[in-house]
């Protein structure tokens, strides 16, 4: 029993030894990726702000002399930074809620690494480099549904908030604007700030409720149930081998959504396919899991079916990108 603990506490201290050595060598290059995506936020963020504070007012309204000087107004960049600490806030808790579980079960991992971005939301998201096998299935499903739970509560009040803040327009957006696709959890809570919208209104998102929608369409991305994605953690805990069935099954339905919903589908079936749509097995397959887990994975499932958008971008499904190409 006493040598039994002994190579326990040797494994442990090899470990955390690894662990804070590998930390020194590259926690400079998390810090330049984290420092970069926050610059590359704030100045989305300058834009949604001053698309937020000007949004009643039209180009001639708003002045050529005056289209450079809103950029250094005060207002913007507090919504600058609000949006940029919000939405950092959300990726952060999502990679941590990973990285902190790694840590529980003695899994190396590392620090999360920040993608800045020239997109319409300034990143690419957040990931971690798991190092070290994953062996038991219920460290498996910890490690897979940590990250969409922690984003997932972060955005909420997010969103919540952001939308109380948010205004209601009754112009008809033109040719240009970009429209959003709105998830059932952003209707449930508009219905219930907004009471009744009118059918011809539409919502202009505050910056702050804008980050809480970027982080509901990453945990809705993230808990696709393929591959090695959160969600093909998970449904690998849960189904085991059955779990290829249900991914191949959503890898055609995101060939069918970009048909008719969005065509950024299939940039992801390309993805999900060269990432491969197998989970790696594990050891303790036919373990059950507990009761507990179980009834967190319903939990995760409603979580994804209120955060799924079947059109992030609306507009812009396989049609749509016909008729702008030649014009049928």
């Amino acid at each position: 029993m006493n040598q039994d603990r002994l190579e326990e506490q040797k494994a442990e201290e090899k470990f955390q030894t690894t662990l804070i050595s590998d930390r020194k060598k590259k926690a400079w290059l998390n810090i330049i990726l984290f420092l970069a995506t926050v610059c590359s936020t704030f100045l989305v963020g300058i834009i949604l702000g001053a698309n937020f504070l000007l949004s009643e007012l039209s180009i001639e309204e708003i002045g050529i002399s005056q289209s450079v000087e809103i950029f250094q107004n005060p207002k913007i960049i507090l919504l600058a930074i609000a949006y940029s600490a919000t939405l950092m806030g959300i990726l952060l808790a999502h990679e941590l809620g990973h990285y902190l579980t790694c840590r529980h079960y003695k899994i190396s991992a590392t620090l999360p690494y920040f993608i800045p971005a020239p997109t319409i939301i300034g990143t690419f998201g957040a990931f971690i480099r798991i190092k070290s096998p994953i062996t038991e299935k219920k460290a498996l499903f910890d490690i897979g549904i940590a990250g969409p739970l922690s984003g997932f509560f972060l955005s909420l009040p997010a969103l919540i908030y952001g939308l109380s803040l948010s205004k209601l327009t009754s112009s008809i957006p033109d040719e240009e604007t970009i429209i959003f696709g709105d998830p059932l959890i952003l209707q449930i809570i508009a219905k219930l700030i907004f009471k009744d919208i009118p059918l011809e209104s539409s919502i202009i998102l505050h910056p702050i409720a804008f980050a809480g929608w970027i982080g509901i369409l990453v945990t809705s991305f993230n808990l696709f149930p393929v591959g090695q994605l959160d969600g093909g953690h998970i449904a690998y805990s849960i189904f085991g081998k059955r779990a290829f069935i249900v991914a191949r099954i959503f890898f055609i339905l995101f060939i069918i959504m970009g048909i008719f919903f969005w065509i950024g589908w299939f940039i992801w079936a390309f993805i999900i396919f060269i990432m491969g749509l197998k989970h790696p097995r594990i050891i303790d397959e036919k373990t059950p899991l507990s009761t507990k887990r179980k009834l967190l994975g319903i939990l995760i499932l409603i979580i994804f079916i209120l955060s799924f958008i079947p059109a992030p971008i609306k507009g812009y499904n396989f049609f749509d990108l016909l008729h702008q190409l030649y014009g049928f």
